[in-house]
């Protein structure tokens, strides 16, 4: 496995560089590319920056010219359903462009001659950041996430969701418009802007991926009211840490911070 690792935020991806052994900086296309490995597998961090021309130029880049074979997309994203509450963390089973409408030559929601609308993740994938998550909730999240923002953001049983995610290159804060997207697209459980962009371009090429998101809000009038705090605060401890588990699940490798800990005694 050589895997890339996608955010659209610097804040969503904050750790992960600095836990790579022997790291070492790429640029191209404008974008920064950390090469190393995290936790014993070969990786590749990058920031897409937002939207989906954005996430599917990254994406391509990726595959093509650093060679992974698999990708990962984390990040946050507004809730798709009413009972998906901020803090709770989904895992794509499948993603749709919800802005994406060539009617009448093609059903809402397709993408022009491909004759798809949802693409899937890989299902192995999508899996394992499911086990990494709730290992994530059960072992870290008491420790990993400050007790003042837990009671900011009113994180006391954080859930996980499988679904549908929509992409879309708008800022979704509109109760009638996440109301309206819930009639269109049965089993929706988040709304972002990226995910779908990767799917479509790991179908086309070929390769697994797989989406997580926090929700950080419920795409509604209040969706913007301390978002940045949210995805510093919460967002990006959760990715590190379900990264982390991810990674040592995946390929066996060893978490240096608990090997230094037990050698020394503690």
């Amino acid at each position: 496995m050589r895997l890339g690792i996608i955010s659209a935020l610097a804040e969503e991806q904050q750790g992960l560089v600095d836990a790579m052994e022997s790291p070492y900086k790429l640029i191209h296309g404008q974008r920064e590319y950390w090469v190393g490995q995290l936790w014993e597998i070969d990786a590749v961090c990058v920031l897409s920056r937002i939207g989906k021309v954005a996430a599917a130029v990254t994406t391509t880049t990726l595959v093509e010219k650093f060679g992974v074979t698999h990708i990962l997309f984390t990040g946050v994203a507004g809730s798709g359903d009413k009972t998906i509450a901020v803090g709770d963390i989904v895992v794509a089973e499948s993603l749709v462009q919800h802005d994406m409408d060539a009617s009448p030559l093609f059903p809402r929601f397709e993408v022009p001659l491909t004759g798809m609308s949802h693409f899937a993740a890989d299902h192995g994938l999508a899996m394992r950041l499911v086990d990494a998550a709730y290992a994530f909730l059960g072992s870290d999240f008491m420790d990993a996430i400050d007790a003042d923002e837990k009671a900011v953001f009113k994180l006391t049983r954080p859930r996980i969701h499988r679904g549908l995610i929509a992409s879309g290159d708008q800022f979704v804060n509109d109760g009638a418009h996440i109301h309206a997207l819930n009639a269109a697209l049965p089993g929706l459980v988040a709304v972002e802007m990226e995910g779908a962009a990767v799917a479509q371009v790991c179908y086309e090429l070929g390769v697994p991926c797989a989406v997580i998101r926090t929700i950080s809000d419920n795409a509604n009038e209040n969706a913007a009211i301390d978002f940045m705090r949210f995805v510093k605060s919460v967002a990006a401890r959760y990715a590190y840490y379900i990264v982390r588990r991810f990674c040592l699940q995946d390929g066996g490798g060893v978490d240096k911070d608990q090997a230094s800990s037990e050698s020394a005694g503690t």
